[in-house]
């Protein structure tokens, strides 16, 4: 009996990976699709909303994986290095935007308040509150609401946003606390049980 190959879809992104680096160019396709929407969000975040600049990074991260597929463990879960990845990318975006940063208080003028991609700020339909909401949560200093982003809007687990931060769990939860507290107070004005 021949054994039947499973189809791209059904692959897990770890054999994708894996079949990357032997030259399907199938799975190449099959993982741009599950990341490069994700993925452009994430960025779109992080460089302040600059469209241009969140699709370079995509083609950039998708053409590290093509040039070398090798650098991938395939011991370590997909979605965990890619963010890893795509993290360190922006890390290092900062650090050559730092002068201009300082020059304007640190605050980038271009910087859209609206977060359009927001898993967690799709759901919200007052948009006094969804603008609330965004500006609380840019408000809040960058580890935490990285943190909060990356488990709410992401989606990403405890264990895997300590790996893509490399912090521990409980840092991650204390952070994630934080955050959860700082909202909730900020927020305080649209809890209908605190009104009464």
């Amino acid at each position: 009996m021949r054994l039947v190959k499973p189809r791209h879809s059904e692959m897990t992104d770890e054999s994708l990976m894996i079949a990357i680096s032997n030259g399907d160019k199938r799975a190449f396709n099959a993982i741009y699709e599950r990341y490069s929407g994700p993925l452009l969000g994430y960025f779109m975040r992080l460089l302040w909303r600059d469209r241009e600049k969140a699709e370079d990074f995509v083609h950039d991260i998708f053409a590290k994986i093509i040039r070398k597929p090798e650098l991938f463990d395939p011991t370590r879960k997909f979605k965990t290095w890619i963010y890893s990845v795509a993290n360190n990318m922006c890390k290092n975006e900062y650090k050559k935007q730092e002068v201009r940063k300082y020059t304007t208080n640190g605050l980038d003028h271009t910087y859209a308040v609206k977060d359009h991609n927001a898993n967690v700020l799709s759901e919200v339909s007052d948009s006094q509150f969804r603008d609330e909401f965004t500006k609380s949560l840019e408000d809040l200093d960058g580890k935490h609401s990285e943190v909060f982003k990356l488990r709410h809007i992401d989606g990403l687990s405890i264990k895997e946003i300590a790996e893509v931060l490399q912090i521990s769990d409980g840092t991650v939860k204390s952070r994630l606390f934080y955050a959860t507290k700082y909202l909730a107070a900020s927020l305080e004005d649209f809890n209908p049980v605190m009104n009464r």
